[in-house]
């Protein structure tokens, strides 16, 4: 089974529907489950937002938030996964922003993607963030980014199930 497999299987178990707020990954969470038969179901929406503009606009991340924390960062990520939670009837929202690659910019190293994952479950919003680096060219960066957020997804969600994780209000 792939990745994208189990997380079909672990959404329809669990009574989730996913949305996405996708920088870096480029819209590939949503693409790698859609290639799932069935998956239509468990999927709300994908938002693929590149520029601080977009991330503002359609997401609602805080100019300041941008400012103060560069737009490769948890904080940005956290943002991203509330604000597209917040305009979506779904129950999960996978975040990432980051870094491809090849080169570092404003001295953030290649290969950094920040990931948030946030949950509406019985009125209660949760959300987990982490920073990871992969290795590789773009395309290896993109993809191990892409299957770390869906691998991560069932972690969080259990947590979140038992009550850990931030609110929407707390850092």
């Amino acid at each position: 089974m792939t990745i994208a497999d189990d997380t079909v299987n672990y959404l329809r178990d669990h009574s989730l529907v996913l949305t996405s707020a996708e920088s870096c990954t480029a819209g590939k969470i949503v693409t790698l489950l859609s290639e799932v038969k069935g998956s239509g179901e468990f999927i709300e929406c994908g938002y693929v937002v590149y520029s601080p503009q977009a991330k503002q606009r359609l997401l609602h991340v805080s100019a300041h938030t941008i400012e103060t924390f560069n737009l490769t960062s948890v904080e940005v990520a956290r943002e991203m996964a509330l604000g597209v939670l917040q305009d979506s009837t779904a129950n999960v929202a996978v975040a990432t922003t980051g870094i491809l690659g090849p080169e570092d910019v404003d001295g953030i190293p290649a290969g950094t993607i920040c990931f948030a994952w946030a949950f509406q479950l019985q009125g209660v919003k949760r959300v987990f963030i982490h920073e990871h680096r992969f290795f590789g060219t773009r395309c290896q960066v993109q993809t191990e980014a892409t299957n770390y957020a869906l691998r991560q997804l069932p972690h969080f969600h259990r947590q979140a199930l038992f009550g850990e994780g931030s609110g929407p209000d707390e850092r």
